[in-house]
Order: C-alpha cells, then sequence, then structure tokens
C-alpha cells in the first residue's frame, strides 16, 4: 500500500500520530465519512492545536485544528500538520483541506492512510508539487485499522458487510419446530447489539421478520436505546405486516422487494451507506455467502445440541471440498460457556 517515501517521520511526529488516531475515535464510526484526527505542531515539535471530524457537513480534521489554532491567536505559518489520513483534494460538503492547509501556510504534512477514493485522493501530490514536505506511511497499520470499513468500501465502492449468525454446537440455527431463542447468553446479545450500533445498517430476512417479528434495534445491557441505531432493511418478495415492530425502527424502516442482493449494497452504497451487519436467517446468509458479498462472519455458539434440518446456512453452492469457502479466522472469544468466532474470508478485500 504504501509508496517509496523519501523522508521519514520524526519522533515528535510519530508521538502525535499516537495521540492524532486517539483523537480521531471521537468521530462517528458509521457513516460517509471517515474517522480523522489532526495535530499541529510548531517547529520545536510542540503541539499547537488539535482537531477531528465530527462527521458529515463539519469541518474535517485539519480544518478544525487550524480553526483551533486561530481562536487562540495562534500563527499558522510554517507549522507542521500531522494527520491519521491524506489530506483530501476534493471539494464535498466541504473545502479541500489541501489548499485550507496551504494557505494556512503548513510547510509540512505528515499523515498515516492514502486515501483510497478516486475524487478524494491526489492530496499528498499537490502539497508536495507546492513545496509542502511530505511525509506518508507513519502508524499505517493503526491508521488502516481505524477506519478498515470505510477504506475497504470506498476503494471497492461497496459497503462492508459484516454477517452473523448463532448456532448450536452441531450448527444448527433453530430447532426442528424453528424455536430460537435464546441459543446464546446474554453476553453474547450484548456484543450483537453493540455490533448493530456500530454499523450503518442491519439486514435481515422476511421470514425472520414473520416468524420472530424482531425490533432489530441496537440495545445497551440495560435495555434501552443506543443513541446510534441502523438503518432497518428486510429483503424479500413477501410484504412485512403494518404491525411489524421493525416498521417502528428509530434509524429507519425500508424494504428490499428484490432477491438481487447485488442491486442492495449497491443503492446502499450510493445513498452513503458504508458498513452493513447481515443478522436474520439462513436463507438470507446463505445468499449472501453464494454472492461473495461478506467481509467479516460473526459465529455465535451456544453450549447446546439440537440436531434435525434446521442448519445456520443452507446451500452455499459448493459440491466438493475444493470449492469451499476459506476462513480467515481472526478471534475467538467465549462468553461463560458460549463462544464467538470472528473470521475473514480468505481473499475477500482489495
Amino acid at each position: 500500500m504504501s509508496q517509496h517515501n523519501p523522508e521519514s517521520a520524526t519522533a515528535v511526529e510519530a508521538a502525535a500520530m499516537k495521540r492524532a488516531l486517539e483523537l480521531a475515535k471521537n468521530g462517528p464510526l458509521t457513516g460517509a465519512n471517515p474517522r480523522v484526527g489532526c495535530v499541529l505542531l510548531d517547529s520545536h515539535g510542540a503541539t499547537i492545536s488539535e482537531g477531528w471530524h465530527l462527521g458529515p457537513g463539519t469541518p474535517h480534521a485539519e480544518v478544525a485544528a487550524l480553526e483551533a489554532a486561530r481562536t487562540s491567536g495562534i500563527d499558522t505559518q510554517g507549522l507542521t500538520a500531522v494527520v491519521t489520513l491524506e489530506p483530501c483534494s476534493h471539494t464535498g460538503k466541504t473545502g479541500p483541506c489541501v489548499e485550507a492547509l496551504m494557505e494556512a501556510g503548513i510547510t509540512r504534512v505528515v499523515y498515516s492512510v492514502m486515501d483510497p477514493g478516486s475524487h478524494s485522493s491526489g492530496g499528498a501530490q499537490k502539497l508536495a508539487s507546492s513545496g509542502v514536505s511530505v511525509v506518508h506511511g507513519v502508524m499505517e497499520d493503526a491508521g488502516m485499522a481505524l477506519i478498515e470499513r470505510w477504506f475497504v468500501s470506498t476503494k471497492r465502492q461497496s459497503p462492508w458487510v459484516t454477517l452473523k449468525w448463532a448456532m448450536s454446537w452441531d450448527g444448527r440455527a433453530a430447532a426442528a419446530d424453528g424455536t430460537s431463542q435464546w441459543i446464546t447468553g446474554k453476553g453474547v446479545r450484548a456484543m450483537v447489539h453493540q455490533a448493530r450500533t456500530d454499523h450503518d445498517v442491519i439486514v435481515a430476512g422476511t421470514n425472520t421478520v414473520l416468524v420472530d417479528d424482531p425490533s432489530l434495534t441496537a440495545r445497551t445491557p440495560d435495555g434501552g436505546l443506543y443513541d446510534d441505531q441502523p438503518l432497518a432493511v428486510v429483503v424479500g418478495a413477501r410484504e412485512v405486516p403494518s404491525d411489524a415492530r421493525v416498521r417502528l425502527h428509530p434509524g429507519g424502516f425500508a424494504q428490499h422487494h428484490s432477491h438481487d442482493l447485488g442491486s442492495l449494497v449497491g443503492d446502499l452504497f450510493r445513498d452513503g451507506k458504508r458498513s452493513v451487519y447481515v443478522e436474520g436467517g439462513p436463507t438470507l446468509a446463505s445468499a449472501f455467502l453464494r454472492e461473495g458479498l461478506v467481509d467479516e462472519i460473526h459465529i455465535t455458539v451456544g453450549p447446546v445440541l439440537l440436531g434435525g434440518p434446521m442448519t445456520a446456512v443452507t446451500d452455499l453452492g459448493v459440491s466438493t471440498m475444493a470449492e469451499g469457502i476459506a476462513l480467515d479466522i481472526r478471534e475467538v472469544t467465549r462468553f461463560d460457556d458460549d463462544v464467538v468466532v470472528i473470521a475473514r474470508l480468505s481473499g475477500r478485500g482489495l
């Protein structure tokens, strides 16, 4: 990912980058914009001001840091900007950050991750062409981890998709009569609700909605609602009943009547959605897997054997071992007697 870098960051700049990454976490995890932090340093390496991006329509991190410096009466000429993402060079809801940096007299820019956007990238080259010293790739792994979903979705022009299912130790999503509450315990359910609030969209199938009538909200351990609620999308030809609880979802409700999941994720991306949490039924889970749309899988396993036909996934189009969907296991966590496995799909990505 990194390009040749003729210079390297100083120890002070590396420390400032660590601080910028912490600042970036103040921004929203979801939405069409990445979390970005910025620290301005003077020629002696002292921190002059800080800033981060609060969300769509608000000043970007670099501009916020510049405004903080000016508010304090500090001349920005000759300062160094340490920022977690390559400064943008396009005009969206706000102006290009490269212009703001150059107009402010910034003489050095140190950044972590290159901007993957076809319209927003190119800021570093523009800065360098104007005589600004540019250093990139500083703490790049940490910078990428901070914005991975946004980065991948922007590069690919399609949302990051997390697929979750709950199952028994013998791979069943429900008992033979269809009952499934609860395969896993409270600790796992709390983790699932946290994952819901960390995504732009939650997707379920019509059968799940018709059978379970879920609210699909993201709830705190005490039963309240998280401030950030995903858009609830139900996929399937059958109409969602007028009295279904999901229709009252605080994050909004939509139904996708087509089974064309590619068009669904495309529509969601164009609507500014960068992350999707699929939770709701073996049929829907299997369809997302068959179409190669899944980036990460969260498998929650409860300490029970159910037997019977209700497998957690159905036909994946796999007829022989060589066609199996390979997984890269990233994390295995135990919650009491439950186990949560987080995996990536091998070969899926940029």
